[in-house]
């Protein structure tokens, strides 16, 4: 293909996401599966021309994969606010997200290896990415939310899409491993040594890039964080969480600086950097998310979804996923409605990235990827009726009602208000002020009566 002609069709593909996402605000129609459709629409222009995406597709698409993941996990560190008033919502959505991640991805497995007579270990591999509710999906459509459902369902999504990922690396790099004992060992000695890596590298980053003068940084931020997961990786350690505590020490640093460590730290270059990462990460994120359903969407084969079984497992997966999902928020909100959060579980970007990023010892030959775009559209779908049906209960509780339309605008309104209320304090300010003159009168001529009564009495004695 041309240069200039890839050129503008990747411009073209961002241009549409936008549009999408204007589209899916006016319509509840998610994004997503406009990002896919557009794939597939791509992927019949290109068997149309002939064209071998194989080479220029999915030879970058690693690469991707990783920068992707970085970014994500980045931006959703950034978004977490840790604070004690915030503290139930914290571990009530952490728990709720731990469990949900691992039954649904325990349970999702047992029904690849009896449907597709897969490997118990190939099974939960492809299981993990189908158990991971997609932040990237969630975020933006509980805006409209009372404040209280809208942090745990954005708590709940991040922490879907970390603890995933790393449930998700873990499996694979500890499949070769034949002792529980080793596995053990090295899972406890791979977090701990990752833990205080972590710790001392973000100290040293923050305090770092505070001091760097210039207004072009925060790639250069991005770089080292990139560089800093790569050699992690080749040294099989949980690269992710060296990310997710960085994002949380940087957005959080008012409680990790503290005592004579707040001295090394300038809040104020702090927060600016904060800022321009949270756009930057945002940006990325945007990117990385577009090209990666279209792309999902060139590899779907539309003949296969008129499978009638392979459809019947993607909707018995998406059943599954919501009965788990009613449990353990019944068990956590007992008193409380659990709608709309109840159908609010989508599936989408982690859940690509992850299948493409399955080793090639591990991939199944057959389990149909089918299932994941029936999961994708079916719990986005899902989603969209659950917001719309169930949207006025999760609505603000103790907020004022909309004033009615008498034809005038909301500001007119409160100057007519104003107005009248001042012209009934004028009104009293009156009232007051001849009552006091009154009263002055009064004085005034009862006075002036006893000063001639006083005359009148002492002229006889003359």
């Amino acid at each position: 293909m041309n240069a200039y002609n890839l050129v503008i069709v990747l411009a073209c593909v961002i241009i549409a996401s936008h549009v999408f996402n204007y589209i899916s605000k006016r319509t509840n129609i998610p994004s997503v599966i406009l990002l896919i459709l557009l794939g597939i629409g791509g992927k019949f222009a290109m068997d149309y021309y002939e064209f071998n995406q194989d080479g220029l597709i999915f030879g970058t698409l690693e690469v991707l994969g990783i920068i992707g993941l970085i970014m994500i996990v980045l931006e959703a560190a950034i978004d977490l606010k840790l604070s004690k008033e915030k503290w139930p919502i914290i571990w009530k959505s952490f728990l709720v997200a731990l469990l949900s991640l691992v039954v649904c991805a325990f349970g999702i497995s047992f029904i690849i290896n009896q449907f597709f007579k897969e490997d118990p270990i190939i099974s939960l591999v492809y299981a993990v990415p189908l158990s991971i509710m997609s932040s990237a999906i969630v975020i933006p459509s509980v805006t409209r939310l009372a404040k209280d459902k809208k942090e745990f369902m954005i708590y709940e999504s991040t922490f879907s899409d970390i603890l995933g990922i790393m449930f998700f690396y873990f499996l694979v790099e500890n499949v070769g491993v034949e002792s529980t004992n080793q596995v053990i060992y090295s899972v406890v000695g791979n977090i701990i040594i990752t833990i205080v890596i972590s710790v001392v590298v973000s100290y040293g980053l923050v305090m770092l890039f505070q001091r760097l003068v210039g207004d072009v940084k925060l790639f250069m931020l991005i770089a080292v964080l990139i560089l800093l997961y790569a050699i992690g990786k080749q040294l099989h350690l949980s690269s992710l969480v060296i990310i997710l505590v960085f994002g949380l020490l940087l957005n959080n640093n008012n409680l990790f600086f503290v005592g004579k460590l707040k001295q090394y730290i300038d809040e104020k270059t702090v927060n600016s950097i904060l800022k321009d990462l949270h756009l930057v990460t945002r940006e990325s994120a945007f990117v990385v998310r577009t090209f990666f359903f279209v792309v999902f969407g060139t590899t779907i084969d539309l003949k296969a979804l008129l499978n009638l079984e392979i459809f019947a497992v993607g909707v018995g997966i998406v059943i599954f996923f919501f009965i788990v999902r009613f449990i353990f928020l019944k068990m956590f909100f007992l008193k409380k409605s659990i709608f709309p959060e109840f159908f609010i579980t989508p599936r989408g970007l982690i859940t690509v990235l992850l299948f493409f990023s399955i080793p090639e010892e591990l991939t199944s030959l057959t389990f149909n990827s089918d299932i994941i775009l029936i999961t994708i559209i079916v719990t986005s779908l899902v989603m969209t009726w659950g917001l719309i049906k169930f949207g006025k209960e999760g609505l603000e509780e103790g907020a004022p009602a909309p004033m009615e339309d008498s034809g005038l605008s909301y500001f007119l309104q409160r100057m007519s208000s104003n107005t009248s209320g001042a012209k009934e304090a004028a009104l009293v300010q009156q009232v007051e002020e001849a009552l006091e003159d009154s009263q002055k009168e009064d004085e005034v001529s009862t006075q002036e009566d006893a000063e001639e009564s006083e005359t009148e009495g002492e002229k006889p004695k003359e």
